[in-house]
């Protein structure tokens, strides 16, 4: 299992382990993703247009150096100094975020990075390649999201790997035909993937990819399975956006299972190891999507604390399961930690 975005020391196995990691000592970034923009017909995916407005008037109010998403994986790598830094990503290319977002963005001044799904480009309720093409222009990067947008873990495992690799070739493709230039970020499509789709991604060429677990980027992150905070209208008020902003993440020396590794998700457990420093542990708190959370909380002699958490009752007919782990410093700064169980076999 791998802390949020994962860490790059991921070997074969099950279980991940790291050399101590003290907590918020290494560069971070926090990264939002969004899909639609003043659109109420889908609630569960869109956030008002004065809540987007707002998080940008918080970011560029509180000095957070604001990147894109190619910028921030190079940041993370390189030695430049330490800043706050923030993301904001979209996810699909609704028209909506080209007529209600983007004029935002200009306004403030905040670039941003637009994943497409080249098979949807100039349909509905998408935009067109004139639209994306002006937006890309003016400081929106560009990145992959595959060709169709499917669920690809609903294939068989003989077929899926194929497929998509094939569709973010395709969609490579016909970017780099319209743009002139080939995308260097990618975002899985619903936050989905398998240990070998990872893979794939890497070995195509990519500096970094996102998911949709939450959480922060942090130095050590495995760049391909980046954590991003989803954010609408559930979840976007500004207090709720500023504490995701302000959130450290949660370094994990040890846990199981690994992260995105589907063969070993069954039991619905999560068990992970950290060092405790500064933490108040006794402040610690879990969550987990469609049920009550049970956990179990140790501490060893040499200050690593074990926290095993798990649903009072087994969660069924829910796909995506978000397992959250957050707890403060003696500063109150907070720190999170989040995985995500997926359940391919339930549509």
């Amino acid at each position: 299992m791998l802390f949020s975005c994962g860490s790059e020391s991921e070997k074969e196995g099950k279980k991940e382990k790291t050399d101590s990691i003290v907590q918020n000592s290494e560069k971070e970034v926090v990264s939002f993703v969004y899909h639609r923009f003043g659109d109420k017909r889908f609630p569960s995916t869109n956030i008002s247009i004065e809540s987007f407005e707002s998080h940008l008037k918080y970011l560029t109010e509180n000095n957070f150096k604001l990147l894109t998403f190619s910028e921030a994986v190079d940041y993370l790598k390189n030695d430049l100094p330490e800043n706050k830094v923030a993301v904001i990503t979209i996810d699909d290319g609704y028209k909506s975020f080209y007529k209600n977002a983007f004029p935002l963005l200009i306004k403030y001044k905040v670039p941003a990075t637009l994943f497409i799904n080249t098979s949807t480009i100039g349909k509905d309720d998408y935009m067109s390649w004139t639209e994306i093409k002006e937006v890309n222009k003016r400081g929106v990067e560009i990145g992959n999201h595959t060709h169709s947008h499917q669920y690809f873990l609903n294939l068989p495992i003989h077929e899926r790997h194929l497929k998509f690799e094939e569709e973010v070739k395709l969609s490579q493709s016909i970017i780099k035909d319209e743009l002139g230039r080939s995308p260097k970020v990618f975002a899985y499509p619903y936050g989905e993937l398998d240990l070998k789709m990872k893979a794939i991604i890497k070995k195509l060429g990519f500096i970094g990819a996102a998911a949709q677990n939450s959480g922060v980027i942090h130095s050590n992150s495995d760049k391909f399975i980046c954590p991003r905070f989803p954010m609408t209208d559930s979840y976007g008020d500004i207090s709720g956006f500023a504490q995701k902003a302000n959130m450290s993440p949660l370094k994990i020396l040890e846990g199981s299972p690994l992260l995105f590794d589907l063969e070993d998700q069954s039991d619905q457990k999560l068990e992970v190891l950290f060092d405790k420093g500064e933490l108040i542990i006794d402040r610690l708190q879990c969550f987990i999507q469609g049920s009550e959370c049970k956990s179990q909380i140790s501490i060893n002699d040499k200050g690593l604390v074990r926290v095993i958490i798990q649903p009072k009752e087994l969660i069924v007919n829910r796909r995506r399961v978000l397992f959250t782990i957050t707890v403060p410093d003696r500063n109150n700064n907070w720190y999170w930690y989040s995985y995500l169980f997926i359940s391919p076999d339930v549509n």
